[in-house]
């Protein structure tokens, strides 16, 4: 209702008084050392309070990645440095009183710079002569394979079986290279932070982000104090998709605020968030299937080439992605193989976005299975079905993990009765010069970082008979306040407006790593129903000695603790009164869960096209959608953010499309250059659920938040193949590159020499 009324929610909306408005001077140059820096001008205009150069902030190495400590991304950035690595990165900082002097002071500030020759290539930068990171202190903290004076951020990999030798005695064999360029997550809210210090001298950090207790981390090793002095607030999110994932933001205002002891606070703009930020990874993703004359799948080899542009953020653990995520799919199988390697480069740094990786991965394997039918003769989907990874079979591509709920085969079925796959399959040509043609994919993901990543949830019985749930989730727009709230109600049989949840605040709330690697639903839930099951035996011991009767004779309706055997029974309100009357013990709960596995959620997508021979345009008529996310806890969110990354996957697909001169300046650097898709793009988009129960998640549920943005790409591509003939390897797959694909293929068979 707040949200519909226009109340005011966002960190912005809650950035009220007199708060320093932060801003940062950008290398206009890709890679450059400063040799003076001259601020004196600047810092004459009325209004200024400060400006900052690397001169003025702590010299020590972090990252801006959230996750985990110790983090797997390099530590390789200051806040502030004397070289810039991309057109784009931060020269100094201005604090002022008024957006007016702030951009007056940054036009007066003096650089000099050293040009350096850039790194714009990431399939030249690997030993590169240029060195993106050549300083002494860079640090990995985890043996990821990195290596600065390379320029490779990470390696990956692994092998199962002999590869080579199980393809060459395939009867089929397909093999192509993938080329997905960066995107941006396209958030309607940009990077926000405010920062003050409260009462006690600590630094309170109010921002939009995913990651509030990776935040204060981030923050305080940055600035060189102890974390117990940084608090983080997380307000409302205006969207996130893994942008957040990131601290973006987070250092500059904190270190305004740290130096000058006042309230500041630093909105990017869009321009920002678009050349500042980061971007999901440009990958290049080779792969090699090969199956019996029967169609079965022998082997998988993949190799991913991924670009990290200017600093290590999320670079180790993306690449991971492409192949683990989409090997996964298939089996089992006699060989398989994924090899990877990640490289610097003088452009914007790129980070976490919705899919992480497998979305590349996924491209490149379902477009190269569409290869493998056409060289076979058989229908891909029907290749597709004859291969699909069996339950309780230990998974060599995915930490030998073993699957006990897949319900891909039933996504499969639906989708192609949703979309008449049979009827319309491979194309119809329309009579005027248009194509209609079907085309599909398959995908999975995740449910949270096995092993690893873990949330904690406390629940409180309130004296009138409510419950207070807080949580250290992260609620972006996915609606998981709402979905954790209605698990808490289901456990502990009330209705949903009994439990009032408590949005994060890092001084308050249990310690969970974030919303992010389609976490919440299922680690963080684990976590809701253990804490409900602790309350509830500790509310029904309460309830036994009021009634005197023994505890194994309480049963608890929702309402009321009573006894059958003893007639006996006490309100859940008379008993939440007397939890508060001479009592030692409070009814209050707080658990934690870290899963071993992560159950993955799958899907299949279908799309119809039509297609214009004469242009290369891609008119979308029906896309058609079946996901197995486990039980659906909230099937209309679930819905909604199916049809989300939908609509995001086919931006990825037709028109996004990040591009760099030769001098490293983006050129997509607002909406009007950076396309993405509007409802009126999107033709028909239809989404049904195939829930296999999931035994290890919270009533049954997977995970949902990234699978969803996985299909569209190789759906497209592989409709695209069925229309007019010509295979895209490269993304987006604009109407110029249709068409001048379906030229060189005219000109290939008119003219075989």
């Amino acid at each position: 209702m707040s949200l519909m009324a226009g109340k005011p929610l966002y960190t912005e909306d809650l950035t009220t008084g007199d708060y320093l408005i932060v801003k940062a001077l950008r290398s206009p140059h890709a890679f450059a050392k400063i040799t003076a820096i001259d601020t004196s001008k600047a810092a004459l205009v009325p209004g200024i309070e400060c400006v900052l150069t690397y001169k003025d902030v702590p010299k020590i190495r972090f990252t801006e990645a959230g996750q985990s400590y110790p983090e797997v991304s390099p530590y390789d950035r200051y806040i502030l440095e004397d070289m810039v690595r991309y057109v784009g990165d931060e020269v100094a900082l201005v604090a002022g009183t008024s957006e007016k002097a702030v951009n007056k002071a940054l036009k007066l500030i003096k650089v000099s710079y050293e040009v350096l020759e850039p790194v714009l290539d990431f399939h030249k930068a690997k030993d590169a002569k240029v060195l993106v990171h050549p300083e002494a202190d860079w640090e990995s903290l985890i043996p990821v394979g990195a290596d600065n004076q390379r320029n490779l951020c990470a390696t990956d990999g692994y092998e199962s079986g002999d590869v080579d030798a199980v393809l060459a005695g395939c009867a089929y064999v397909a093999e192509g290279t993938y080329h997905t360029l960066a995107n941006n997550q396209a958030m309607m809210e940009p990077f926000v932070t405010s920062t003050a210090l409260d009462a006690y001298g600590r630094l309170v950090v109010t921002s939009s982000t995913q990651i509030p207790f990776h935040v204060r981390r981030i923050v305080a090793r940055a600035l060189g104090i102890s974390k117990s002095r940084v608090r983080v607030i997380k307000p409302r999110i205006g969207g996130g998709f893994g942008a957040k994932q990131t601290a973006v933001s987070e250092v500059y205002p904190a270190i305004v605020t740290w130096l000058t002891g006042k309230p500041a606070k630093m909105v990017f703009t869009r321009r920002e968030v678009m050349i500042a930020s980061t971007s999901r990874h440009e990958m290049e993703v080779t792969v090699r299937v090969g199956a019996d004359k029967d169609g079965m799948l022998q082997a998988i080899d993949i190799y991913t080439l991924s670009n990290t542009g200017a600093y290590g953020e999320h670079g180790p653990t993306t690449v991971g992605l492409s192949g683990h995520k989409s090997i996964s799919m298939y089996g089992p199988l006699k060989a398989s193989r994924f090899k990877a390697e990640v490289v610097y480069t003088n452009t914007m740094s790129a980070g976490a976005y919705r899919g992480y990786g497998a979305t590349q991965g996924i491209f490149a394997l379902e477009s190269a299975m569409d290869d493998l039918a056409d060289k076979i003769g058989m229908d891909p989907m029907q290749l597709r079905a004859k291969n699909i990874i069996k339950e309780g079979v230990p998974v060599a591509s995915y930490y030998d993990e073993v699957f006990n709920s897949v319900g891909l085969k039933k996504c499969l079925d639906r989708a192609k009765a949703m979309i008449d796959w049979d009827a319309k399959y491979p194309a119809k040509d329309m009579g005027n010069g248009k194509v209609r043609a079907v085309g599909g994919a398959l995908a999975m993901q995740g449910s949270g970082i096995s092993g690893l990543d873990q949330a904690a949830v406390e629940i409180r019985l309130s004296d009138d008979g409510t419950y207070n749930l807080l949580i250290g989730a992260t609620d972006m727009g996915t609606g998981c306040d709402t979905i954790l709230a209605q698990m808490a109600a289901e456990c502990l049989e009330c209705e949903l407006e009994q439990i009032a949840v408590h949005g994060v605040d890092t001084d308050v709330s249990p310690y969970d790593t974030g919303s992010y690697a389609s976490s919440t639903t299922y680690v963080t839930g684990n976590a809701v129903i253990k804490t409900c099951e602790t309350l509830k035996k500790k509310m029904t011991g309460l309830a036994a000695e009021k009634l005197e009767c023994p505890a194994e004779h309480i049963e608890f309706d929702g309402k009321r603790f009573f006894s059958p055997e003893d007639g006996k029974e006490i309100s859940l309100e008379n008993l939440a009164t007397q939890s508060h009357l001479a009592r030692n013990d409070a009814m209050s709960a707080s658990e934690s869960f870290c899963s071993p596995v992560s159950p993955p959620p799958f899907m299949a997508g279908i799309v119809e096209i039509e297609l214009d021979k004469a242009t290369g345009q891609v008119e979308i008529i029906d896309y058609a959608a079946a996901v197995d996310c486990g039980t659906p806890i909230n099937r209309n969110l679930a819905k909604v953010q199916t049809e989300g990354g939908i609509v995001q996957g086919i931006g990825m697909a037709l028109y996004e499309n990040i591009q760099y001169r030769d001098d490293g300046v983006m050129m997509n650097n607002s909406f009007m250059q950076y396309k993405i898709p509007t409802r009126l793009d999107m033709g028909k988009i239809r989404v049904e659920f195939e829930s296999a129960y999931e035994p290890t998640g919270p009533f049954g549920a997977k995970s949902i938040g990234e699978i969803v943005i996985n299909t569209p790409s190789p759906a497209l591509a592989n409709a695209i193949y069925h229309a007019c003939g010509v295979r895209l390897r490269e993304l987006p797959m604009t109407p110029e590159r249709i068409k001048m694909a379906m030229l060189a293929m005219e000109k290939t068979t008119a003219d075989p020499s």
